[in-house]
């Protein structure tokens, strides 16, 4: 009985015995010649085989069946008696031929069926409908027949999917008269219930064989034309290289989806990868091995993204695009985030010779909002977080944020001159070591989100941010085949690899400007237990900006990738941060760090979706 707690599978069993009441009630159970038996079989026949033979029609997934001619031309020409027993008939004989389908979903259908052809039956006889033969000079009965025959099952669907999605009646009313397939149907069953019972009229069982035989090879010619058709249209919305959606039938799928989300208030998110470093694989390996990248990297997000139902494209050169229905931004974060770690863990072909030592994507998602013009407008703003991604280092994924993006950029300016020295001395890791540059962009960002949670004033800020921009500056000394080793350090080299700080000290200092930063750069491996390098200060000793930074940088450090070594993520970097409060970091700084990671670099929805 719990099962009936549901209000959908109630209002099911409800329709099931009304509907099997009233066959009870107005089914006589009998026949009075021989001739309503070789009709009767000839009906169900008719019926099963246009079951079997339905037409194909766009868009895919549709299809017309005649069964609902037969049924009213029967009703027409015979009456009520005869139609049920056809209907009885031909559900139980439907039911034994697929018995995998569960036993309630063939009472509901003749339940709905007989619902169905009883209402449009008193619909007939009292709109002047005269059963026995078809009058084509008075068709109102006939029109309003078959209108509360549809009526009649589009209002029992409509408070079905109202119980079960919980969404308005009107809507799902509405959705499906305004359904192209619903008005090809009604207008095709009304006309081919008067042919067929015409033909029947005039020509007997002769003129139902000939009906079904030219529904049965109509359908057969529209079903090999649609194919056809549609292997065409599938052609020319795919992209020839990868086989994926193109950019023309993507913005068509978005434009499509902004529409729905407009009418049911669903969210919708959009996403824009960008292949990092893809210009450089293509100059080491030629344009076929980089052509043979791009479909390996396509099947990826096509087989990731399949189960959620997500629509994928390439949307041009080495970008693809993700179309997310139902999903919020924070949760398409999750989602995306995701699936660039798994990039990151796959093996692709000579990806090792790229910076992260792995194939890695910048991405930008951007989730619809009100006001959103078009689609356009929604890409446009993906590509805009997509950018900004590129922009702190790549391997990265943003949410779209207008006002985040503006702040960025106007600090980045007013400190540009400043520092341009230190900036300039920093773009050195681009040759040497990538991963060092496009770390300290990270900490930077991170800087100038927590300078803002922790309420620090405009100098402090200043000091924080420009600090962080610049905190590994001393590693520039430290070679090459050290900075890049994959395995585990000699214990000379980790000595030499702590020193980076008192070297970076000394760059700092050989610039006047740059001397409030010095802290910083050579106290940020200092842990608040004393047990940091390279003093051993301890607790409020350290300055409050190198504590702040020890927090960002290690946590940064934690959960990106490197080759050959396992990262952490979000969730278990935040862990660690926790674990260690009052160790490694200062106790009162770690949650709020915690709080601003959890509201602008991860999403905090339940329901993630599964890569």
């Amino acid at each position: 009985m719990q099962i009936l707690r549901k209000p959908s599978n109630l209002y099911l069993l409800i329709v099931s015995i009304v509907g099997i009441v009233t066959f009870l009630l107005l089914y006589q159970f009998k026949f009075t010649a021989s001739h309503e038996m070789v009709l009767l079989y000839c009906f169900v026949g008719a019926i099963l085989l246009l079951n079997h033979y339905t037409i194909l029609i766009p868009p895919e997934g549709n299809s017309l069946s005649m069964d609902s001619a037969v049924y009213l031309a029967c009703l027409y020409l015979f009456g009520l008696d005869l139609t049920l027993a056809v209907l009885i008939s031909n559900s139980i004989i439907y039911a034994a031929y697929h018995r995998k389908v569960i036993w309630w979903k063939h009472v509901f259908n003749f339940s709905i069926y007989t619902l169905m052809i009883v209402v449009s039956y008193f619909t007939f006889i009292y709109s002047s409908g005269e059963i026995g033969s078809i009058h084509i000079t008075e068709l109102l009965p006939y029109l309003l027949s078959l209108s509360a025959y549809f009526l009649s099952n589009t209002i029992l669907i409509s408070f079905y999917f109202l119980l079960l999605e919980e969404s308005s009646f009107s809507s799902n009313f509405v959705g499906i008269i305004k359904d192209k397939a619903f008005l090809v149907s009604y207008s095709s069953t009304l006309l081919l219930s008067m042919v067929l019972g015409s033909l029947i009229e005039d020509k007997g069982i002769f003129g139902l064989f000939l009906f079904v035989s030219i529904a049965v090879l109509l359908s057969v010619a529209f079903n090999q034309n649609f194919r056809l058709f549609q292997a065409i249209s599938n052609k020319a919305n795919k992209d020839y290289l990868t086989g994926l959606n193109n950019h023309g039938y993507f913005k068509e799928l978005l434009e499509k989806e902004l529409r729905l989300s407009k009418e049911t208030d669903h969210p919708l998110s959009v996403a824009l990868l960008d292949i990092d470093d893809f210009k450089k694989y293509n100059d080491l390996y030629g344009h076929i091995q980089g052509d043979q990248l791009l479909r390996d990297f396509g099947k990826l997000l096509e087989n990731h993204t399949h189960k959620n139902q997500y629509s994928v494209a390439r949307y041009g050169g080495e970008e693809f695009a993700i179309l997310m229905p139902g999903t919020t931004a924070k949760a398409a974060l999750g989602f995306v985030n995701q699936l660039r770690k798994i990039t990151n863990d796959t093996h692709f072909k000579g990806t090792h010779a790229l910076p992260y030592g792995c194939l890695s994507f910048s991405a930008g998602i951007a989730q619809y909002e009100k006001g959103t013009y078009n689609g356009t407008e929604l890409l446009n703003k993906s590509d805009q977080a997509m950018y900004y991604s590129k922009s702190q280092g790549k391997n990265l994924v943003e949410l779209y944020n207008e006002q985040k993006f503006e702040e960025a950029s106007d600090e980045n300016h007013s400190y540009e001159k400043q520092f341009e020295d230190a900036e300039q001395q920093l773009k050195i890791f681009l040759s040497k070591d990538v991963y060092t540059y496009r770390h300290s962009k990270r900490v930077f960002q991170y800087s100038v989100d927590f300078a803002r949670k922790l309420n620090l004033n405009e100098h402090e800020r200043k000091i924080l941010t420009l600090g962080a921009l610049i905190h590994d500056i001393g590693k520039l000394e430290i070679p090459r085949d050290v900075l890049n080793k994959t395995g585990k350090l000699e214990p000379h080299e980790w000595e030499m690899m702590k020193k980076h700080v008192i070297w970076g000290k000394e760059i700092i200092s050989t610039n006047k400007q740059l001397e409030e930063l010095v802290p910083l750069v050579e106290l940020h491996h200092e842990r608040y237990d004393g047990k940091g390098y390279p003093y051993g200060l301890k607790g409020e000793n350290i300055p409050k900006l190198a504590r702040v930074l020890c927090i960002i940088d290690s946590f940064d450090a934690m959960t990106t990738e490197r080759p050959y070594q396992k990262t952490k993520t979000f969730s278990e970097g935040i862990e660690e941060l926790r674990k260690c409060a009052g160790q490694q970091f200062d106790q009162e700084l770690v949650e709020p760090f915690i709080e601003l990671i959890q509201e602008q670099y991860m999403f905090k929805d339940q329901a993630q979706p599964t890569v």
